[in-house]
């Protein structure tokens, strides 16, 4: 999931000149959806992102909201995060697990599956834009951002996985909305409590839904065909014509379909193959250039840690980081979000907290490991271009391609980057099309029933919608599904407040068990079948 900004959006997958764009059939068709959205989207948006200001500092509350969430949670379960990264990895390798144990994906296919949903194009060009914005130092603060959302990825994941239905087909659902509406009803005794936790579970559900739509397929969609179109020649390549765009979004839609139709354990089949290649891809490009700049790595590492404490660093690098890096980067790994546990719910285990720990890992991959790689590469590959794009962001309030900065390092040593930024970024729109899809799918059922016919027709409306993400653009839309998708981290950190003794308790029982070696787990609700 990685909408930004400063990614322009394009109509047929390529960059139009406004005069044609408005003249063509597909201008006129966005500019009407557009402005039926607008106004929705201004006003929403303007509620979601509405700035507060801290120390001198301003940016949006929502994420001041998700930062305090992980600051709580870290402190709440004594710095989880740390003390369960050990424990984490032995679990992802399946050492605690049994294939008799209820659910339908290991522990790593569950892990691979939410990687995929969340590690993407903020991973490359919004970490360009924060580090541009708040120089080397900006760095420092996005990690710090991705081990506090750690903690809150423990927390919604053992969730999932404690409040989660199991079906009579074998199939599992779980997520927000079963954890709002049953842990809630649980918390909050009698007709009040199951009330409030209803409503909280549909208004998720719908935010889930629109945002499976738009940012987690038409966007990732419209930029696929576009990164394609660049490098193949743009406006003059052999991919220019108007009927491309709708080619290439039907075998998109047939490549993601064919994966969805299968459910959750073709998705995890496919993304536990897929995020390690894309992750070798993307990482072993890194490695190239930093070995090709291995002195600079040193100083790099200094600039990094001494920016970070300047003044230029703390303010540059809590906006970079926390407005443009942890919104559009860091973001990115969607800790507190309430997206994520979808995906890990569906893992065999009878011990909720097991897949907590396994979870805690997501963050660490997309930020500290991912963006860290991206920020050193910009750092020490080519600091002019991004101190260039910086002084033109303060003197004149450019727009920052974070494309191009991170294309730009890479170049310095990797004059082919651009083939290997599309391929990643093709790997990347793929694997989260397909995550987002499952997203979408359970909280279509949750809303209008779990059938074969219900599943397939929002299997074919997903698709459809991949080939018009192909060739419109959408932008209002776009941006209302951006802000839902934070809204629903406010309502889904208010459940993860009031379920928190629960998770305790889950870990304590996990740990109790690996001590005694007795992991049997005999509650009703895990067994249960709905």
């Amino acid at each position: 999931m990685d909408q930004l900004a400063t990614i322009p959006f394009v109509s047929g997958g390529a960059p139009l000149a406004a005069e044609a764009a408005e003249e063509s059939t597909l201008g006129r068709i966005e500019a009407t959806i557009n402005a039926a959205f607008e106004p929705i989207a201004q006003g929403l948006g303007d509620f979601v992102f509405a700035e507060i200001s801290v120390f001198g500092i301003t940016f949006p509350w929502i994420v001041a909201w998700l930062v305090l969430a992980g600051a709580v949670f870290t402190l709440y379960l004594g710095f989880i995060q740390v003390r369960g990264l050990k424990l984490a990895m032995q679990v992802v390798r399946g050492k605690h697990s049994k294939d008799s144990d209820p659910g339908e994906i290991t522990h790593f296919q569950a892990l691979s599956s939410a990687v995929s949903g969340t590690v993407g194009l903020g991973n490359i060009a919004g970490v360009g834009v924060a580090v541009t914005i708040g120089g080397a130092g900006a760095t420092f603060w996005m990690v710090l951002c991705g081990l506090l959302g750690m903690a809150s990825k423990f927390v919604e994941c053992t969730l999932g996985v404690r409040y989660r239905d199991h079906h009579s087909d074998g199939t599992v659902s779980g997520g927000p909305m079963q954890y709002l509406s049953k842990g809630i009803a649980e918390r909050l005794h009698g007709a009040g409590g199951k009330l409030v936790g209803r409503v909280l579970a549909v208004l998720a559900a719908i935010m889930i839904l629109f945002f499976g739509i738009g940012g987690g397929n038409m966007f990732q969609a419209n930029q696929t065909v576009s990164q394609i179109r660049n490098v193949t020649g743009g406006e003059d390549g052999p991919l220019a014509g108007g009927g491309s765009a709708l080619i290439l979004g039907i075998v998109l839609a047939v490549v993601v379909g064919a994966v969805i139709i299968g459910g959750i354990r073709a998705i995890g089949k496919v993304t536990s193959r897929l995020v390690p290649a894309m992750a070798l891809v993307y990482i072993t490009a890194c490695m190239i250039v930093i070995l090709f700049n291995i002195t600079e790595v040193p100083a790099a590492f200094g600039e990094i840690f001494a920016g970070a404490f300047t003044g230029e660093g703390v303010v540059g690098g809590v906006i970079g980081a926390l407005i443009v890096g942890f919104t559009r980067a860091a973001f990115s790994n969607e800790a507190g979000l309430g997206s994520a546990p979808i995906a890990h719910s569906a893992v065999k285990t009878r011990h909720p907290a097991s897949e907590g720990h396994v979870a805690l890992l997501e963050p660490f991959i997309d930020t500290v490991v991912v963006c860290t790689m991206t920020a050193l590469t910009i750092v020490i590959a080519n600091s002019q271009v991004w101190n260039d794009a910086k002084a033109a962001y303060f003197a004149d309030g450019e727009t920052i391609d974070g494309v191009t900065v991170t294309s730009s390092a890479f170049e310095t040593a990797l004059p082919w980057f651009p083939i290997v930024l599309t391929l990643a970024v093709v790997l990347f729109a793929i694997s989260t099309m397909i995550t987002w899809a499952y997203y979408g799918q359970k909280a279509w059922t949750y809303l209008f029933g779990k059938s074969k016919f219900s599943e397939r027709s929002y299997q074919l409306m997903f698709c459809t919608f991949i080939v018009i993400g192909s060739v419109l653009t959408f932008g209002s839309v776009l941006d209302f599904t951006d802000a839902v998708l934070f809204l629903l981290a406010l309502i889904n950190i208010i459940g993860l407040y009031l379920l928190a003794p629960v998770v305790k308790k889950e870990l304590a029982r996990f740990r109790t068990a690996l001590r005694t070696g007795d992991e049997r787990d005999t509650r009703e609700t895990v067994d249960e079948v709905v």
